[in-house]
C-alpha cells in the first residue's frame, strides 16, 4: 500500500516537472502607433522636429524656408541698447544709449558710435565685438576705394560692403566657425547725393531711412519718431528729438556718461561730454 502511494506521488511530481519544463507559447499582438489626427498637434510635432533638425545650421533652410540662426540673431538685437538715427537736410544725427554696468567702468571705453570714414559713421546695437568686425571691414573697403579711385566711397556702397560680409557670416578663417553677426547698425553719411541714413540687420539686408530706432527700446522709439519727425528739421532739433526719445526709453537718467551723440554734416563728429551736456540742457 505504501509502495503504491509513493509511486503515485512520484508520478504526479514528474508530470508537474514536465509541464514546468514545457515552453510557454508567446502570442505577439502587433502594436499600431497612431498619431493624433488633430492638425494642431501634428503641426506642433512637425515644428518641434523642424527646429531641432535645422536650427543649428546657419546656411540650411528649413522646409518652411526659414533660417533659424538668423532669426535668433535678429532677436538678440532686441536685447541691446537703444540707438536712434535722424536724417535732416543739413546732415544726420546719431544718438545711442551706453549701458555702464559698474561705477568702476570707464564710460569713455564703451564705444557705441564708430567712425568708418571721415564722411561716414555708424551706431550699433547688439554684440559690440561683431560690430567691430563689420566696421573694420568697412574701413578697409572705404580706404581701398579712396586709394584706387581717388574719391570717397558712397554711403550706399559702404553699406553694401558691410552687408556682403554679414551675408557670408565672416571671411577667411572666420568662415570655418561662422555664425550670423548678432548686431544691427545705423549707418549715417554724407556724399554727393547728400545726407543719408541706412539700417542693416544680421540677414545682410539694408534699407534707407529718414529716421530709425534699433535695440531694446526700438518699438516705442519708432512710434515717437513717426510722431515727431519731419523732413524740415534742423540738426539742433534732431539732436533734441533723439535725446528726448532716448530719455523716454532708458531706465536711467540721461547723463553725458550713458549716452553718445554724433553727427555727419558733412564730416563725422563725435560729441564730447561737454557738448552732450549742452544738448541735455535743452530737454
Amino acid at each position: 500500500m505504501k509502495t503504491q502511494l509513493l509511486s503515485s506521488c512520484l508520478a504526479s511530481q514528474a508530470e508537474e516537472r514536465a509541464k514546468a519544463e514545457q515552453p510557454i507559447p508567446l502570442t505577439l499582438t502587433p502594436l499600431s502607433l497612431s498619431l493624433p489626427r488633430d492638425r494642431s498637434n501634428s503641426y506642433f510635432l512637425k515644428m518641434f522636429l523642424t527646429r531641432t533638425e535645422y536650427d543649428r545650421g546657419v546656411n540650411t533652410f528649413s522646409p518652411e524656408g526659414r533660417l533659424f540662426q538668423v532669426e535668433y540673431a535678429i532677436e538678440a538685437i532686441k536685447l541691446g541698447s537703444t540707438a536712434i538715427g535722424l536724417k535732416t537736410k543739413e546732415g544726420v544725427v546719431l544718438a545711442v544709449e551706453k549701458r555702464v554696468t559698474s561705477p568702476l567702468l570707464e564710460p569713455s571705453s564703451v564705444e557705441k558710435i564708430m567712425e568708418i570714414d571721415e564722411h561716414i559713421g555708424c551706431a550699433m546695437s547688439g554684440l559690440i565685438a561683431d560690430a567691430r568686425t563689420l566696421v573694420e571691414h568697412a574701413r578697409v573697403e572705404t580706404q581701398n576705394h579712396r586709394f584706387s579711385y581717388g574719391e570717397p566711397m558712397t554711403v550706399e556702397s559702404s553699406t553694401q560692403a558691410i552687408c556682403d560680409l554679414a551675408l557670408r557670416f565672416g571671411e577667411g578663417e572666420e568662415e570655418t566657425m561662422s555664425r550670423p553677426f548678432g548686431v544691427s547698425l545705423l549707418i549715417a553719411g554724407h556724399d554727393e547725393h547728400g545726407p543719408s541714413l541706412y539700417y542693416t540687420d544680421p540677414s545682410g539686408t539694408f534699407w534707407q531711412c529718414n529716421a530709425k530706432a534699433i535695440g531694446s527700446g526700438s518699438e516705442g522709439a519708432d512710434t515717437s519718431l513717426q510722431e515727431l519727425f519731419n523732413k524740415d528739421l534742423t540738426l539742433q532739433e534732431a539732436e533734441t528729438i533723439a535725446l528726448s526719445i532716448l530719455k523716454q526709453v532708458m531706465e536711467e537718467k540721461v547723463t553725458p556718461n550713458n549716452v553718445d551723440i554724433a553727427k555727419v554734416a558733412p564730416t563725422y563728429h563725435l560729441y564730447s561730454p561737454a557738448e552732450v551736456e549742452v544738448v541735455i540742457a535743452r530737454l
